[in-house]
């Protein structure tokens, strides 16, 4: 039997990157952003004259090393990894300091994967995969196939046909797609 494949971005899907970015971003200028500030936003987005410090705090070489992962996330993808092929699809080219980070990331929370399906990318149009999770609608409307908005505070206000808010609502969505077959 041939597996459906499942491309989950990395960034807001599985790991909690504003979380770091909140920390970082208010102690180095010394302010008070919240996740509700970035309603409908990111944090770049609000603070466009930071650009080249929000490069250089990302590009550092542990900023995606130590990232919180998504609340149940692990646990849903260990079990989808029984019934689908997993890819981890990151655009990795926008953040290039980022690659050992995340590798090394994704080797310690994700153990059980296999790292030959890691593919660090762009735009996520030339991955191969009947489904794609991300947090960003410019990747899901190049993707060929099936995407899914994961919910994140940034495309909060966005529209899009299939939408999961969290790993409970992701785990439910691939089961009952099972139970279709």
């Amino acid at each position: 039997m041939i597996l459906k494949r499942i491309a989950i971005d990395m960034d807001e899907v599985m790991a909690d990157t504003i979380h770091k970015s909140l920390l970082v971003f208010n102690e180095k200028f010394n302010m008070h952003v919240t996740r509700e500030d970035l309603t409908g936003a990111k944090l770049d987005h609000l603070f466009p004259h930071l650009e080249e410090e929000f490069n250089q705090i990302y590009n550092h070489p542990d900023f995606f090393r130590d990232l919180p992962v998504m609340e149940n996330c692990r646990e849903t993808i260990l079990e989808l990894s029984e019934h689908y092929e997993i890819v981890i699809a990151t655009a990795a080219m926008e953040v290039p300091g980022s690659f050992q980070a995340k590798y090394e990331w994704l080797k310690e929370h994700f153990e059980f994967l296999d790292d030959q399906y890691f593919v660090f990318c762009g735009n996520k149009s030339v991955i191969q995969a009947d489904f794609l999770i991300d947090d960003n609608i410019y990747q899901l409307n190049s993707f060929k196939n099936q995407g899914i908005l994961y919910t994140a505070e940034h495309n909060i206000n966005e529209e899009y046909n299939v939408r999961c808010n969290d790993w409970f609502e992701i785990k439910k969505y691939f089961m009952d797609s099972l139970a279709q077959l």
